[in-house]
Parts: C-alpha cells; sequence; structure tokens
C-alpha cells in the first residue's frame, strides 16, 4: 500500500485510487510504475514509516517541483475540459 502525500494536508490513499479506478480503466501494475516515474523525475520522495503489527509502509511525499509541476498540469487540464464542455455544449453544429 501507498500513500502520496501532498504537503502536510492531503494524502491520495489507496481507496482514492480505488475510486478513480471506477471512472478511468487503470491497470493492475500501474501504480507503482507511475510512482517509480515521478520518484525519477524528482517529483516526489518517499520514506517508510514503521506500522504497527505489520510491515513498514512506504510513503511519497510530493517535492516543490512536484507541486509546480501539479499546479501547471491542473490549470492546462482545466482550460482543455472547458474548452471541451464549450464544444459538446453548443448547439451550432449539424449533426453529420
Amino acid at each position: 500500500m501507498c500513500a502520496v502525500a501532498a504537503g502536510k494536508t492531503r494524502l491520495l490513499r489507496l481507496r482514492d485510487l480505488q475510486y478513480l479506478a471506477g471512472y478511468v480503466d487503470i491497470a493492475d501494475g500501474t501504480v507503482y510504475p507511475i510512482l517509480r516515474k515521478l520518484k525519477t523525475d524528482g517529483l516526489v520522495t518517499t520514506y517508510l514509516q514503521e506500522e504497527s503489527g505489520g510491515p513498514p509502509r512506504k510513503y511519497y511525499r510530493l517535492t516543490e517541483l512536484g507541486r509546480e509541476n501539479y499546479q501547471t498540469g491542473r490549470a492546462e487540464y482545466l482550460r482543455f475540459a472547458r474548452a471541451v464542455r464549450t464544444l459538446l455544449e453548443e448547439d451550432t453544429h449539424d449533426e453529420a
């Protein structure tokens, strides 16, 4: 199991990924390779935390570069989503 810490207050937990998987097809074995790539790219750091009664868990924390990358990507996605929504809501296009 993993958690991604964005700053000190927001954690992306396994249940968040399961919720997302209900809307996006996420294949088994996809999450950890993505997390490794994010770490290689300097967007996250990792640390282990001991758990009582179980093995240590690996946690992922966004770096400053990761936060900047997230903010930029989020803004770009929201602009794109607004443009698509506008296109879908317009009634001026004839259906062919």
